[in-house]
C-alpha cells in the first residue's frame, strides 16, 4: 500500500521505523515520531507515579497512619467534587498547551513543598496520601485526554495500543527503580525525582503539540482546533455527564468496573490471609511466618500481573482493536472476570484463585485500560478534558467508596468468599449490559449525541 508524498510521488505506507513498530501497533508513515514521543511521555508519567507511590507507603507506615487507607477514597471523592469543577473552569479559559503545562507543573511544585516539609521533620503522611490519590487520577487522565485530542478517531484506534505499552513499561520499570532510589537516597529523593519527571513530561507534551500542528497544517489534511484556543464551553464535567447519555454510560461503566475489580482484590486478599493461617497457624508466635507467606504471595502476584499485562499490551491489544474494534473489545474483560467469579462460587484452591485474579488484573491493566481511553475518541474537545476528568477521577474514587461500603456490609453480615463472588457475578452482568449499550452507540455514530462529538 502507498500514500501520496508532498511532490505527488507515491510513497510506501510504512518506512523502516513503522515496520519495526508493526508488532505493537499499526503506525503509518509520518506518525512514528509523534507516537513514540507520546509513548515516552506516558512511560515517564507512570514511572513517576510509582516513585511517588513508593514514597507514600513509607510516609504512611512510618507515621502510624495506615488506618487512613480506610477513609482515603471517601476523602479524595469529596475533594474531587471541588477540584473537578475548578479544573473545568480553568480548561474553559486556556488552550490545551497551557492546560497540559500548568496542571502538571502545579503538581510538581506541590511535590517540592512536600519534600521540603518532610526534610524538616513535618508529618506529611495523611496529606500526601490524599494528594497522591488525586494526582494519580487527574494527571494521567489529562495526558490521555491530550492523546485523544491530538489524534483522530481512526488514528487513536491504531496508535493507542503503542501508547499503552509506554504506560505498562513505565509502571514496571518505575516500581523497580523506585526501590533502588529509596534504598540509596530515601523517600525525599523520590518526591524530587517525581517533580523532575513531571517537568520533562510537560516539555514532551509541548513538543508533541507543536508536531501535531505541523501535521494538521499539511495540505489536504482537515483543520482542527489549535492548542492556543481555549477548550471552551460553559458546562462542568459533571454537567456533561448528566446531559449526555454516551458520557453517562462511560461513567457508569467506570464505577461498576471499579467496584468489581476492588472487590476482587478484597476476595484475593482474604484467600491469601486464610491460606497463610491454614499453613502456618494463628497467633502471635506464627505472625512472622504468615507475614512472610503473604509478602511472597503478593510479590509473585504483582510480578505475574505486570509481566502478563505488558505482553498483552505489546502483542494482543492492537490486534483486538484491528479485528474486533473498540466496541466489541469492551466485552472481553467482563467475560473473563465473570467466568473467574463463577469459578469462585465453589471456593477454589488458592492457586486457582491467584491465576484467575492475575489474568483479570492483567487484562484490566492492558486491553481494558486502552479500550476505556479509546471510548473518548469520538467525543468533543470539551468532553475529552472536562467530562473525562469527572469520570477518571471522581467516578473512580466513588467506585472505591461504594466497594468499601459493600465490604463493610458483607463483613457485618459474616458473608463468606463465595457470597462476595456471587455479588461480583451479578455486578459483572450489569457491566456487560453497560458495555452492550456503549457498543451499540459506537457502531451507530449518529446515536452519540451532539454534545459528545
Amino acid at each position: 500500500m502507498t500514500v501520496p508524498g508532498a511532490d505527488g510521488i507515491a510513497l510506501p505506507d510504512k518506512g523502516p521505523i513503522e515496520r519495526l513498530l508493526s508488532p505493537f501497533a499499526d503506525v503509518r508513515r509520518g506518525e512514528s515520531a509523534g507516537v513514540l514521543l507520546m509513548t515516552l511521555l506516558m512511560f515517564l508519567v507512570l514511572s513517576g507515579y510509582y516513585f511517588l507511590k513508593t514514597a507514600r507507603e513509607v510516609f504512611i507506615l512510618s507515621e502510624g497512619g495506615a488506618e487512613v487507607k480506610s477513609y482515603a477514597s471517601a476523602g479524595q471523592a469529596v475533594l474531587l467534587l471541588i477540584l473537578v469543577p475548578a479544573y473545568g473552569a480553568f480548561a474553559s479559559r486556556v488552550g490545551r498547551a497551557q492546560l497540559v503545562s500548568w496542571v502538571p507543573l502545579f503538581f510538581a511544585f506541590n511535590l517540592l513543598l512536600f519534600a521540603a516539609a518532610a526534610r524538616v521533620g513535618m508529618h506529611i503522611g495523611v496529606a500526601y496520601f490524599l494528594w497522591l490519590g488525586i494526582f494519580n487520577v487527574m494527571v494521567i487522565a489529562q495526558f490521555w485526554a491530550f492523546a485523544n485530542d491530538i489524534y483522530t478517531q481512526e488514528q487513536g484506534r491504531r496508535l493507542f495500543p503503542l501508547i499503552g505499552v509506554g504506560s505498562s513499561l513505565g509502571a514496571w520499570i518505575g516500581s523497580v527503580r523506585a526501590g533502588t532510589v529509596m534504598d540509596i537516597f530515601g523517600p525525599q529523593r523520590l518526591l524530587v525525582g517525581g517533580a523532575v519527571i513531571l517537568v520533562v513530561c510537560v516539555l514532551l507534551a509541548r513538543i508533541v503539540d507543536r508536531r501535531s500542528h505541523r501535521v494538521t497544517a499539511a495540505p489536504g489534511r482537515p483543520q482542527t482546533a489549535t492548542s492556543d484556543e481555549p477548550v471552551g464551553g460553559t458546562q462542568t464535567g459533571f454537567g456533561m455527564l448528566f446531559t449526555d447519555r454516551y458520557l453517562m454510560l462511560i461513567a457508569i461503566l467506570t464505577i461498576v468496573l471499579n467496584i468489581v475489580n476492588t472487590s476482587g482484590e478484597y476476595i484475593f486478599g482474604r484467600y491469601v490471609v486464610e491460606t497463610a493461617t491454614a499453613l502456618h497457624g494463628a497467633g502471635e508466635a506464627n505472625a512472622a511466618a504468615r507475614g512472610q507467606f503473604i509478602g511472597d504471595a503478593y510479590s509473585t502476584f504483582y510480578a505475574h500481573v505486570n509481566l502478563l499485562g505488558l505482553l498483552l499490551q505489546m502483542f494482543v491489544v492492537s490486534r483486538v482493536f484491528k479485528f474486533l474494534g473498540v466496541g466489541r473489545a469492551l466485552f472481553i474483560h467482563p467475560i473473563i472476570a465473570g467466568a473467574g467469579y463463577l469459578l469462585m462460587l465453589r471456593a477454589p484452591s488458592f492457586e486457582l484463585t491467584r491465576v484467575l485474579k492475575t489474568v483479570d488484573n492483567a487484562v484490566d491493566y492492558s486491553l481494558n485500560n486502552t479500550t476505556k481511553q479509546a471510548l473518548w475518541l469520538p467525543t468533543s474537545r470539551e468532553a475529552k478534558y472536562k467530562a473525562k476528568q469527572a469520570v477518571d477521577s471522581f467516578c473512580v474514587r466513588a467506585g472505591d467508596v461504594l466497594q468499601a461500603g459493600m465490604v463493610y456490609g458483607g463483613e457485618y453480615a459474616a458473608l463468606g468468599i463465595p457470597a462476595f463472588a456471587a455479588i461480583n457475578v451479578a455486578l459483572t452482568a450489569a457491566w456487560l449490559g453497560v458495555a452492550a449499550a456503549l457498543n451499540r452507540r459506537i457502531q451507530k455514530p449518529a446515536d452519540v449525541t451532539p454534545s459528545a462529538v
